[in-house]
């Protein structure tokens, strides 16, 4: 024990002596673990945030009917849509589809839930408003412009009279539609309003197609897709592949920056530290010489070292760990505009990784005083 206890003065007092190199060793270290722990927290939380970035890009997961049924029903969407993880979720549309004419020009009308495609369509532009009342439609500007029809005009559909809410710009398919409420949409299945089982739109609960919006790796979204379609739910999952590809190759390339970062971090956290005990080992020459001089063998001498370096390393990634959340916290309220969440196996493993890197540090002054010739230093030669 009064051995432990010795050792452990001497260390100190060592440090303290020099304490100008140890405060700068210290600063490094505290630094790369800063910043080591940052990445670490944000190595984890980027995907998250990142994918739901993504989101504002459209749906990345297409539910269709399974076989030649053409439709699902309502019952059968909740029964896929609780196989989603629910912490995931940030929307799931219905859509119904069917052929209508409007001034004798066959097009295609969608109804959906307009609250919904929020969620999984943000990226629609709307020149005046989304649906909000009964009677009410969006038209996709092609429809727009082929009808002649502009928000606050007023056109019929099997007899029904609705008003021009807005129109609509996706770049896609959608230009080409009138969308409508589900409710809406449902009185055209059949004249009078009632509702039936055949033909593409079906009944009153029954779907189409739904776009899905899930904060999910590719690798999780294929995963999921199966699971779904192994469910026996007459529905078919289909990943948006031109999303999924992207979003894993925007993510692949940032997590290969993260790792590269995270090399050149700790191998400037290594070449501090070691160059600052390097001279610290030149300044003791004398000391070391005189120590061997007096019987210490390698073994002490390394301890000594070593007992610097793991001081060092508890200190900095102690400090490091802390500051790190405080760097990914800005981060990421800076780029994202959300909290990433603490990782508590963050810290011991910053910490962990600051001490193993000082202590390999410490092998390079400890090599230095294996050469001390003491016969050859305190001659002053």
């Amino acid at each position: 024990m009064k051995d432990k206890r010795f050792f452990a003065k001497m260390v100190a007092l060592s440090l303290i002596r020099r304490r100008g190199r140890m405060v700068t060793a210290v600063l490094a270290i505290t630094l790369g673990a800063a910043i080591l722990s940052g990445l670490v927290t944000l190595s984890r939380d980027i995907p998250r945030q990142m994918g739901r970035e993504f989101r504002s890009y459209g749906a990345n997961l297409a539910l269709l009917p399974a076989g030649n049924r053409g439709f699902f029903t309502a019952p059968e969407l909740a029964g896929a849509a609780a196989l989603f993880p629910a912490d995931a979720v940030v929307g799931v549309t219905p859509w119904r589809y069917r052929q209508v004419k409007v001034n004798e020009q066959p097009l295609m009308a969608a109804g959906t839930d307009f609250s919904l495609v929020e969620r999984t369509s943000p990226y629609w532009l709307v020149h005046g408003s989304l649906p909000g009342k009964p009677g009410e439609a969006l038209l996709g500007e092609e429809a727009a412009g082929l009808l002649r029809l502009a928000p606050g005009s007023v056109f019929a559909i099997d007899g029904r009279s609705f008003t021009v809410s807005g129109t609509l710009s996706t770049g896609g398919v959608e230009e080409g539609f009138i969308l409508l409420s589900l409710g809406d949409f449902a009185g055209l299945d059949a004249p009078g309003g009632s509702a039936s089982p055949e033909g593409l739109a079906g009944g009153g609960d029954v779907i189409n197609a739904a776009e899905c919006s899930l904060v999910l790796s590719p690798e999780e979204l294929e995963g999921l897709a199966g699971r779904v379609n192994a469910a026996g739910l007459g529905i078919e999952a289909r990943p948006v592949k031109r999303l999924a590809v992207s979003e894993g190759a925007v993510l692949g390339k940032l997590s290969a920056l993260i790792f590269l970062v995270t090399v050149v971090v700790l191998a400037l956290i290594l070449i501090c530290v070691a160059t600052t005990m390097m001279a610290v080992a030149a300044e003791r020459r004398k000391e070391i010489a005189l120590r061997k001089a007096l019987g210490a063998g390698r073994r002490e001498i390394a301890a000594e070292f070593f007992g610097e370096g793991t001081l060092l390393g508890i200190i900095g990634g102690a400090l490091g760990s802390l500051a790190g959340y405080v760097f990914a916290l800005h981060v990421a309220l800076r780029v994202f505009s959300r909290p990433v969440t603490f990782e508590p196996l963050s810290a011991p493993l910053t910490a962990m990784a600051c001490l193993a890197l000082t202590l390999a540090a410490s092998a390079f002054p400890v090599r230095s005083a294996e050469k001390v010739d003491p016969a050859v230093v305190l001659r002053g030669e």
